[in-house]
This record gives structure tokens, C-alpha cells and sequence, in this order.
């Protein structure tokens, strides 16, 4: 019974965000915006090997997150095409920079740049993306195309289908009906993983990596629960920890660095993957990348007077 009330709060939560950005996109297509929008950014998604529709829903979860990013998939999925490697790659794409105006708000509070953040998060995701995006097309790898019609409920609805508003009302239902499934099985999903030691055992696989990356030693064991749990509770965990530690500059950024190209591994990565994304690209790449990008960032911040600029967004 408790598990089922925090997945109701949850999916209330979830469905402030997702319900208003479903009606958007309803509206948006009406009146053809979705189709102008689509083929402004068309340009610049086939340089990513992306459809439209990708740049679409990525936009949508740069300033929303990640579940607005899903009612925008949903709204659009009657018109979407794409393979398990391009759904994998802006699944990563989204993983990576997500909720940018809140997140990078909080990572501001807890000692980083917000604008050099920020750039952190939207530079990887379209290198990481387009990377996976393209590899992928020419090498082969996750070339079966991916149907997202199931998100409306299409094919439970009579022959044919109801059109109109009467049609959208009943697939938005159905998908956020689907949501609240989803969310009560992630749910479920955690509390087993927890009872069964799992979490723990993936906090103390990540301790190592963490360090490899230059992290200091005193700032990994709270930035690891905010890899693990999302950026919101380990920015904060930062904060309470840097005030009782007196963390420099230079090792705030660095932890901050790694909630904000990798976090929420657990929840945020099931909820993609049950949607079809492979989870070698969306969790083992992820989390190697950003291991490369820290490591990177440990090394340049360790220069003098590169350090202040990287570190808080202001020249000396």
C-alpha cells in the first residue's frame, strides 16, 4: 500500500508537468506549428542523423525534463520514425541535458557556473548523440525501426480509430494511464533493488570511478547518491556537505560536473530503456563519457588561472 501512495504522488507530480505539455503539443498541431518547427530544426537534426520530431522533443525536455520530454513523444507519436539507435541516442541526449533552468539553478546554489554548466550538458549531449546517431547508422548496430503508437493506445482503440478531439482525449488517457503503470513498476523495481542490496552494490561500483576521475575523496561518497538518486538531492547534499567540509571551489565543480552529465543512473535510465532505448548507450556509455569529461575538466582546472573561470562562469 505505501508503495502504491508514492507511486500515486509521483504520477500527480509527473502529471503537472506532462498533462499541460500534452494539450501544447495538441494545440501546436492544430494550428501546424509542430510541422514549422519541425522543419526550422530539420537542418540541424540531420547533422545528428536525427528526425525532426527528435529536436522537437529534445527542446521540449532541455526546459521541462524528462517527462515533458515524454508527453511530447507521446503527442507526436503517430508521425515518429526512427531506429532503436536514433530513439537510444536522443534518449541519451535527454539523460544528459534535461530540466536546464532548475537543475543548473540548484548546481548555481551548490557552487558551479550556471552558464558553464549548462554548456557542460548541451555540448555532450549533441556530441554523445550524434556520435551514437551516426555510428550506429554506419556500422548497422540497432537498425530495427521502433513504433510508438502503443504510448496512444491505437492499437486498443476501434478500427480505424476515433478522430478528433474525442480521439486525442482518449490516447492521452491511455498514455497517462501507461505513465502511472510505468512509474508504480519503477517503483516496485527500486524497493526490490534496495531490499536486495542491489543499490548498495551499485554505490560502492561507482565509489572507484568517481576517484578515477580526479573527484576528491571527500566529495565522492555524497556525490555518488546524487549520480544514483538526481541532480536535486545530491546538489543539495553538496551544499549542506560543502559547508561542513569547506569544499574548494575546484572540487564543487567537479562533483557538480558529474551530477549534471550523469544522474538519476537508476530511475531516470529503467524509465528510457522500457521505452526502448539500449542501455549500453544510455547507461555504460553515459557514464563513461562523463568519466572522460571529468577526468579532462580535473586536469584543466588544476592550471592556475583556468581554474576561477571553469570553475564559477567569471573571468579573473
Amino acid at each position: 500500500m505505501a508503495l502504491l501512495q508514492r507511486s500515486w504522488r509521483m504520477f500527480a507530480t509527473v502529471t503537472k508537468v506532462m498533462l499541460p505539455v500534452m494539450v501544447a503539443v495538441q494545440v501546436a498541431e492544430q494550428f501546424g506549428l509542430v510541422d514549422g518547427i519541425g522543419r526550422l530544426i530539420a537542418p540541424a537534426m540531420a547533422l545528428l542523423h536525427l528526425p525532426p520530431e527528435a529536436g522537437i522533443i529534445w527542446v521540449t525536455t532541455l526546459f521541462v525534463g524528462i517527462y515533458g520530454g515524454l508527453a511530447t513523444l507521446a503527442g507526436l507519436a503517430h508521425t515518429l520514425d526512427m531506429t532503436a539507435a536514433q530513439f537510444s541516442a536522443l534518449s541519451a541526449m535527454m539523460l544528459i541535458a534535461h530540466a536546464i533552468p532548475v537543475e543548473q539553478s540548484i548546481v548555481r546554489r551548490a557552487g558551479a557556473g550556471f552558464s558553464v554548466t549548462a554548456a557542460l550538458r548541451i555540448g555532450t549531449a549533441i556530441v554523445y548523440g550524434g556520435a551514437v546517431s551516426w555510428g550506429c547508422h554506419l556500422t548497422g548496430v540497432l537498425a530495427d525501426p521502433l513504433s510508438f503508437e502503443w504510448l496512444r493506445g491505437s492499437s486498443l482503440l476501434p478500427q480505424g480509430g476515433t478522430t478528433g478531439y474525442i480521439g486525442w482525449i482518449q490516447a492521452t488517457a491511455f498514455s497517462l494511464m501507461l505513465t502511472f503503470l510505468i512509474i508504480a513498476g519503477l517503483v516496485l523495481a527500486l524497493d526490490a533493488m534496495d531490499r536486495l542490496g542491489i543499490t548498495r552494490r551499485i554505490t560502492a561500483a561507482m565509489m572507484p570511478l568517481l576517484k578515477v576521475s580526479g573527484l576528491n575523496a571527500q566529495v565522492a561518497p555524497v556525490t555518488t547518491v546524487g549520480v544514483l538518486l538526481g541532480l536535486t538531492y545530491g546538489g543539495a547534499l553538496i551544499i549542506e556537505e560543502a559547508e561542513k567540509q569547506n569544499f574548494s571551489a575546484r572540487t564543487r565543480f567537479l562533483a557538480l560536473a558529474w551530477l549534471s552529465l550523469s544522474h538519476s543512473l537508476i530511475e531516470d535510465t529503467l524509465l528510457l530503456v522500457a521505452l526502448g532505448a539500449d542501455v549500453w548507450i544510455v547507461l555504460a556509455g553515459r557514464v563513461a563519457i562523463t568519466l572522460a569529461i571529468v577526468a579532462i575538466l580535473a586536469r584543466l582546472t588544476d592550471r592556475g588561472s583556468w581554474r576561477r573561470t571553469a570553475v564559477t562562469g567569471q573571468q579573473s
